[in-house]
């Protein structure tokens, strides 16, 4: 019998907060949940064993503070702390001082997190061990007059990217000289904004690259394997909005040399815990590595869909100390899976983020579908974090099927008292292009334009119909909720501890007949 983790402290919040609890309780461990003011009531404290206040909404006061969330591993007594994503979970810093504190990291160690953290080091570090990577600069650029040098010996376009940071900021195409001074400073801006690091390179831009990742999984042992990929192409602003296993794109000699090589890679630093290395591949099936994202993925769902294996409980396995159950040869890959993020954005303004009180809330269900979902009807969609109110994902045993209920569960769903994006999430999955394979990353900038025509002549009447619905929605804004009052006092928060237990009811009213709600939802602006 293999070691076992006792207490786990989960240091996020919302659905990837609830899905780590959920697995805790499923391998009987005791977990702690943390919380900032605006969460006090949100399922992820109630999912818990115990809960403890950090302090108020904004993040840097409350799931940032590194000192309070040790403090609170101290006062609960926990083995270890699982930090999700987002927040400090690529934190080397804090993945160090846990480790020195005496907890276990559900995570890879903080030199792992350190070589990979920084885009630069990591191309030379893979290059190194002999993956390909984008043609670009060897370090940051410094200088307007350097990016020039160059952008002029790679030719237009090219790619400026934050060195120190990912998910899509910092990042600029810029497809002429004329774009270049405004490109690179934005670019800068951007990522001292974001990460602290005015720090960019440049790379080589690849025309419609399709982007490709592959999930890993290694022990203390040594034992590293790959759960297969997921296509995560279709994005908006460098922002994955759809992703699916396997790819379509992929042949089979393809998909084992990709495979290979993320394994390599992850070898290269020392990997230990779940991770994925990501691909960029171009047009005639050329791939690159483009970076490695030393966390849990948000979109895991479906690569656990597809291969039976629990990833959140083999990172606590992992943690433990104990070998991987299983090997290479042994994994099992079954039917196909999809996952949309069901986001609280307003399409038809900039995808803007919409806050307020979810005033109804009826989820999917039926063969195949799963939901992850961090708030409850009468919850609040905060103005403080991340628009994510859930992921929906489906799974069948064709890619075919798998759309046909994706798309069903799509039009089950209401969602009342913010916008949401499931109207964009329909449009794509419903999009012949789609449903063809003949996408890559620029998929929704070249059929997505909600104020003209959003599709091309290729559709059908049903999805022009749906698309110009969907363009004309009636939506409203909800403000944002008023600033909680003053801050705690030092000596108030760790005593402030709540007990308890799994909370099954979940406050949902009836509804009527999905394809009565869908032409209503039109009508009344919800979505």
């Amino acid at each position: 019998m293999g070691r076992q983790l006792h207490s786990v402290l989960v240091a996020n919040r919302g659905e990837i907060a609830v899905r780590i609890l959920r697995a805790c309780r499923e391998s009987g461990i005791r977990s702690i949940a943390v919380y900032s003011d605006a969460d006090r009531v949100m399922p992820h404290v109630t999912f818990a064993d115990e809960a403890y206040r950090l302090g108020p909404p904004p993040s840097r006061e409350s799931y940032l503070l590194m000192d309070r969330i040790l403090d609170v591993a101290r006062v609960a007594r926990v083995d270890a702390i699982h930090p999700g994503y987002g927040f400090l979970a690529e934190n080397a810093d804090f993945a160090q001082r846990v480790a020195d504190a005496g907890f276990r990291w559900v995570g890879p160690p903080a030199s792992a997190i350190r070589a990979m953290g920084d885009k630069t080091a990591a191309r030379a570090l893979v290059r190194a061990a002999g993956v390909p990577t984008v043609p670009g600069t060897d370090g940051p650029v410094d200088s307007l007059e350097e990016a020039r040098a160059f952008s002029a010996r790679s030719g237009y376009p090219v790619l400026i990217k934050a060195a120190a940071g990912g998910g899509g900021k910092g990042m600029r195409i810029v497809g002429t000289p004329d774009e270049l001074a405004s490109s690179f400073e934005q670019a800068r801006s951007e990522a001292r904004s974001a990460f602290g690091d005015a720090r960019v390179y440049i790379e080589r831009y690849l025309d419609e690259p399709r982007h490709i990742e592959f999930q890993i999984l290694a022990d203390e042992q040594g034992n590293t394997v790959h759960l297969g990929e997921r296509e995560c192409s279709v994005q908006r602003r460098h922002q994955k909005v759809v992703e699916e296993t396997p790819s379509v794109f992929l042949d089979d000699a393809l998909r084992a040399r990709m495979a290979e090589t993320a394994i390599t890679a992850a070898r290269a630093c020392g990997y230990v815990n779940a991770g994925t290395i990501e691909f960029l591949v171009d047009r005639d099936r050329h791939f690159y590595f483009l970076e490695m994202n030393t966390r849990l993925q948000v979109e895991h769902p479906v690569t656990e869909l597809r291969t039976g294996i629990d990833l959140v409980k083999a990172q606590l396995e992992i943690a433990a100390g104990n070998p991987l159950p299983f090997r290479q040869e042994e994994i099992r890959f079954s039917g196909h899976a999809i996952e949309c993020r069901i986001c609280a954005e307003d399409p038809l303004n900039g995808f803007l983020p919409s806050t307020g009180r979810l005033t109804r809330l009826r989820a999917p269900g039926g063969p195949g579908i799963r939901e992850d979902r961090g708030v409850e009807e009468g919850g609040e969609v905060s103005v403080y974090y991340d628009s994510l109110i859930a992921k929906l994902a489906a799974w069948a045993p064709d890619r075919e099927t798998a759309l046909a209920r994706m798309s069903r569960a799509l039009a089950e769903y209401v969602i009342e008292g913010v916008t949401t994006n499931i109207p964009v999430c329909t449009f794509i999955v419903e999009h012949p292009a789609f449903r063809k394979g003949t996408f890559d990353t620029g998929f929704l900038q070249k059929y997505y334009h909600p104020a003209a025509s959003p599709l091309d002549g290729e559709c059908t009447d049903r999805d022009k119909a749906l698309a110009i619905l969907c363009a004309w929605i009636e939506h409203s804004h909800t403000a944002p909720p008023a600033a909680s009052g003053p801050a705690d006092s030092a000596e108030s928060w760790a005593a402030e501890k709540v007990p308890q237990g799994l909370n099954g009811s979940s406050g949902r009213k009836s509804a009527s007949g999905w394809k009565a709600r869908r032409t209503a939802s039109f009508r009344d602006g919800a979505q």
